[in-house]
C-alpha cells in the first residue's frame, strides 16, 4: 500500500459537503489511467458514492478500523468515515470529517503507518513491544497536535445573499453579466473571479480569486447586499468550497479540461466536482443548469434546491418539456427572444439582437451565458425589467469583461482577443470569427488564429485545439506561454499542437512559433512571412487565444491605432447581414 496524499479540505467538495480529511492510498502494481473521456455507463466512477465494506480490499478495511478508533480516542468523532473509488488503478479514497487541523492530519498518517505495516486495529490485540511503544508515540503526538478548527464560513456567520456559479467555459463571462445586472438593480455587489476580487465593479484585488480565499474576502463584509463568486475547479479539489452553502447556483457545461489532475479523468468525473457548488445549494434557493449539456442537466437529479433549465435549441428538448410540465422553470429561445418560462406562461425578457454580448447573435456561447446569468439574476430576485436592463446595458468591452471576446477592428481587419483555453472554447470564438469573415456578400474573408494555451492539458486537448484550429482558419500560428508551462518542456507543448494540426489538414511546416502572445500579435499584424519567405494573404479576422499578457496585448492594439468595438451599430457596420436579425 503506498500513501499518495493527505489533504484537508476546508469545506464542501466531491466526497462531503463540510470540512473533510482525504486519505488517498494506492494499492497493487502501479498503473496508468487509460480509458474514455466520456465512459460508458458501467465504466463510469462517481467519485462521491461510497463504496460498500464488501466491496473494500482488505488494506482499506484495516485502514478505515485505524481511522476509526483514533478518532474516538482522541475526540474526533468516529462517525463518517466513507471508502471511495478513483478512476486510478488501485486507487482509493477514505474521507471523514474533521474538527482539529493537524490533529487531523496526524490521525491520517497515524492511521496509514499501522495499516501499511499490517497491524490489528482490535484493542484486544496482542501487538510485539515495537507495535505497542509506536502505537504510544502516535498517540502522544496526536494527543499534543494543534486543532485549529476549518476556515470555512458557516451559515450563521455568511452576511450576504450568494450564488456561485462554475462550468468549464462561460463562467466568468455568466458572472460578470450576473453582478451587472444586480448592479444595475441599484445592489452593492461582491464578485470574485479568475480576475480578482471586484467590489462594486472596482477591482479591489488582482489575481485569480475564484477559490475560498477569494469568497472569504467578499462574504465577510457588511458594506455588501450580495456575492456573486466564480467558483473554479482547482480551488474545489484542493481545498474545497469555503462556505457551507449557497442561495444559488449555475453550472454552465462541462467540457474537456483540466483532465488528469488530481485523479479526475473522464468528463462525469469533472461534472460530479463542479456540481459541488449546486449540491450546497440550500433547498430553497435554485440551480440553473444547462439543458444541452447532458452532463450538466443529470446534476438536476443530485440536489436539493429548485432547478431552472436553460436552453439554445429550437425546439424545446424533452427533459426541459418533462421539467415545465411538472411547473418548473426554464430560460429559453423562441423567436430571437429571450424568454422565462414560469408556471405554465412565457415571458418576454429581451431581444437577442439587443443584447450586446451576444454580438446580435453571433456569438452563440455568449447566448448561452447570458441566459444562464439570466436564471441566475431572477433567482437573486431581479426583476424581468432590472434583467433586461442589465443585458442590454452590458458590453463586451476590456473593462467589464477582459479578454472574453474583445473585439478591435485595425483598418479592413478585425482583431479578437479571446480566453479560449480548450478545444470547445477555440470552437466557440471561431464560430464569431466564421461570421465576421463572412461578409455581407457571402464572400470568406481569411482567418488567422494564434493558438497556445496552459502545459498543465492533456495530449489529446492540446492535440484537438491543433486539429479545430486547422481544419477551420486559413493560418495557424502557436504562441508560447513559457511561465505556464506547468511541468511540460517547451518542445513537448508545440510538439502536440503541431500534431494536431497536421490531423487537421495542415501542415505543420507552415505553422510559426513565437515566444509570447504580444510577440506573435504584432508579427501576424505586420504580415510575417510564411516558413517558405511567401508573405500570406493579409487575414480579414485575426484571434489571438490570450493567457498571459492580456494587458500587453491591449497596449500594443492602442499603439497600432486599432478601436475597440463594442456598441452594437459597431458590429452591424462591420457585419450588415446580421441588421435586422431577429433569430439565431
Amino acid at each position: 500500500m503506498r500513501l499518495v496524499e493527505i489533504r484537508l479540505l476546508d469545506g464542501p467538495n466531491v466526497y462531503r459537503l463540510e470540512p473533510s480529511v482525504k486519505l488517498e492510498v494506492a494499492i497493487g502494481r502501479r498503473r496508468t489511467w487509460y480509458g474514455q473521456r466520456i465512459p460508458g455507463r458501467h465504466a463510469r466512477v462517481r467519485l462521491g458514492a461510497p463504496v460498500a465494506a464488501r466491496d473494500r480490499p482488505l488494506e482499506v478495511v484495516g485502514l478505515v478500523a485505524w481511522v476509526r478508533r483514533l478518532r474516538v480516542d482522541h475526540g474526533e468523532g468516529n462517525a463518517g468515515v466513507v471508502v471511495h473509488r478513483s478512476s486510478d488503478p488501485g486507487h482509493w479514497i477514505v474521507s471523514w470529517p474533521w474538527e482539529g487541523a493537524d490533529r487531523a492530519r496526524t490521525i491520517a498518517e497515524a492511521a496509514f503507518t499501522f495499516g501499511d505495516r499490517n497491524v490489528s486495529p482490535a484493542r484486544r490485540a496482542r501487538l510485539t513491544g515495537g507495535q505497542a511503544r509506536s502505537l504510544a508515540r502516535w498517540q502522544a503526538r496526536i494527543g499534543a497536535a494543534r486543532t485549529q478548527p476549518p476556515t470555512w464560513i458557516r451559515d450563521s456567520d455568511r452576511l450576504l445573499p450568494t450564488i456561485s456559479i462554475s462550468g468549464t467555459n462561460g463562467k466568468s463571462t455568466t458572472t460578470r453579466i450576473v453582478s451587472h445586472i444586480l448592479a444595475t438593480a441599484g445592489l452593492r455587489v461582491g464578485t470574485t473571479t479568475s480576475d480578482g476580487v471586484i467590489v462594486n465593479g472596482r477591482m479591489v484585488d488582482p489575481g485569480d480569486w475564484t477559490g475560498p480565499g477569494g469568497a472569504a474576502q467578499i462574504l465577510g463584509r457588511a458594506d455588501l447586499d450580495v456575492a456573486v463568486l466564480e467558483t473554479a475547479r482547482g480551488g474545489i479539489v484542493m481545498r474545497g468550497i469555503g462556505y457551507e452553502s449557497n442561495d444559488a447556483s449555475i453550472l454552465t457545461n462541462v467540457t474537456s479540461d483540466h483532465l488528469d489532475l488530481h485523479g479526475i479523468h473522464t468528463l462525469p468525473e469533472l461534472a460530479e466536482v463542479k456540481a459541488t457548488i449546486c449540491r450546497m445549494t440550500r433547498p430553497e434557493g435554485w440551480v440553473i443548469l444547462n439543458a444541452d449539456d447532458p452532463f450538466v442537466a443529470a446534476v438536476a437529479r443530485t440536489v436539493r434546491a429548485q432547478v431552472a433549465f436553460f436552453s439554445l435549441a429550437a425546439r424545446t428538448p424533452a427533459r426541459v418539456g418533462r421539467h415545465v410540465a411538472g411547473g418548473g422553470r426554464a430560460y429559453l429561445l423562441r423567436d430571437g427572444w429571450i424568454i422565462e418560462h414560469d408556471g405554465g406562461r412565457d415571458r418576454r425578457i429581451v431581444e437577442v439582437a439587443q443584447v450586446p454580448v451576444t454580438l446580435g447573435g453571433l456569438a452563440r456561447h455568449n447566448v448561452a451565458n447570458a441566459l444562464a446569468a439570466v436564471g441566475g439574476a431572477r433567482a437573486m430576485g431581479a426583476t424581468l425589467e432590472q434583467v433586461r436592463d442589465g443585458l442590454r446595458d452590458f458590453r463586451p468591452s476590456t473593462e467589464r469583461s477582459p479578454g472574453r471576446l474583445n473585439l478591435f477592428r485595425l483598418g479592413a481587419r478585425v482583431v479578437i482577443v479571446d480566453f479560449a483555453h480548450n478545444e470547445a472554447g477555440v470552437s466557440a470564438v471561431l464560430d464569431v470569427a466564421a461570421g465576421i469573415a463572412g461578409g455581407s456578400a457571402g464572400r470568406t474573408a481569411p482567418i488567422t488564429i494564434i493558438i497556445g494555451t496552459a502545459g498543465d492539458r492533456p495530449d489529446d486537448t492540446l492535440r484537438g485545439i491543433g486539429r479545430i484550429a486547422a481544419q477551420r482558419a486559413q493560418r495557424v500560428v502557436i504562441k508560447e506561454t513559457l511561465d505556464y508551462l506547468r511541468g511540460r518542456t517547451r518542445e513537448s507543448m508545440i510538439g502536440e499542437l503541431l500534431a494536431g494540426v497536421r490531423s487537421g489538414g495542415g501542415r505543420p511546416s507552415d505553422v510559426p512559433v513565437y515566444e509570447s502572445e504580444t510577440a506573435a500579435l504584432r508579427a501576424e499584424l505586420n504580415g510575417a512571412a510564411t516558413a517558405a519567405g511567401e508573405r500570406p494573404e493579409t487575414a480579414r479576422v485575426v484571434v489571438l487565444m490570450c493567457h498571459a499578457e492580456r494587458d500587453a496585448v491591449f497596449e500594443l492594439l492602442d499603439r497600432l491605432g486599432a478601436r475597440a468595438i463594442e456598441a452594437p451599430n459597431d458590429l452591424l457596420r462591420l457585419v450588415p447581414r446580421l441588421r435586422g436579425r431577429t433569430s439565431i
